[in-house]
């Protein structure tokens, strides 16, 4: 974390909150509660078939102090698919850490399709986040993540930054997968090194979490050479887990839509198209 300006000094942060509950009829998903207030927005765009969410930040990006939350849920046998408008940024922070809070509820039989964009985070950024995803029952999961360390085309170099991001996915209330990146200069200086990231600057993660989701590892690893791109799939216990990286996100943004594209069998949300 960096504390650069003086104390007394008073800075304008941004604050949101947005939600969307949804309710089962004749098994669809039907919208029974939208809230919205701050920078933080959810829309939902006119689509055929399931309900799309599109979470946005009206701010234009992430910087220390700033407090976003988003909440999804999805009821009983229906299906809703969830993601960003565009990607995220965190950017220089003078002074304290911002904050996201996504929590995302899936009941018995439902479907929760959670691709949010990229995070692009830049130098001297300080971001804490949260993502805690409860599914009940049979509920099945497919959610993706991936951070940029700077923009390889823009000359972006990372050189310190203050990264938390927490991931967590539970069942029923017993977790299945809980993934944690944190970072601050010390560990961006060991960074390069072969254990580390290397030369890569753009890291993803991508889930299928439901009862045999491990039968979907052949097919996903079959698919997995992408130039610029080193990636790796494993599959167990209702669970199959990609883990990319990349020298710049490009690459790796084209090998998450073909798999995307591939688990859900048509083609990511309409704002990931560019």
């Amino acid at each position: 974390m960096f504390d650069l300006e003086p104390a007394d000094q008073t800075l304008q942060r941004a604050k949101g909150r947005a939600e969307a509950g949804f309710v089962s009829r004749n098994g669809r998903a039907r919208l029974k509660h939208l809230h919205q207030s701050g920078c933080a927005k959810a829309m939902l765009p006119q689509v055929p078939g399931d309900p799309e969410v599109v979470f946005l930040n009206t701010a234009g990006g992430l910087t220390g102090g700033d407090r976003l939350s988003y909440r999804l849920d999805v009821p009983d046998g229906t299906r809703v698919t969830a993601t960003t408008q565009t990607a995220e940024r965190a950017y220089e922070a003078a002074s304290g850490t911002a904050r996201v809070d996504c929590h995302m509820t899936a009941g018995a039989g439902a479907s929760l399709d959670w691709l949010p964009q990229e995070t692009i985070l830049f130098d001297h950024a300080s971001l804490e986040r949260d993502t805690r995803i409860s599914l009940t029952g049979d509920a099945r999961l497919l959610f993706c993540e991936t951070l940029v360390f700077g923009r390889a085309a823009m000359g972006e170099k990372v050189d310190q930054l203050w990264l938390r991001d927490r991931r967590e996915v539970t069942r029923d209330g017993r977790p299945l997968l809980v993934d944690a990146v944190r970072m601050d200069g010390e560990s961006l200086a060991l960074a390069g090194e072969p254990a580390m990231l290397g030369s890569a600057r753009a890291v993803a993660l991508l889930a299928l979490i439901c009862p045999g989701a491990e039968d979907a590892l052949a097919p996903i690893r079959a698919l997995l050479a992408e130039d610029g791109v080193e990636a790796a799939a494993s599959g167990w216990d209702g669970r199959c887990l990609v883990r990319m990286t990349a020298r710049d996100g490009w690459p790796l943004r084209r090998l998450m839509v073909k798999l995307l594209t591939h688990i859900r069998g048509t083609v990511p949300p309409r704002v990931w198209q560019i």
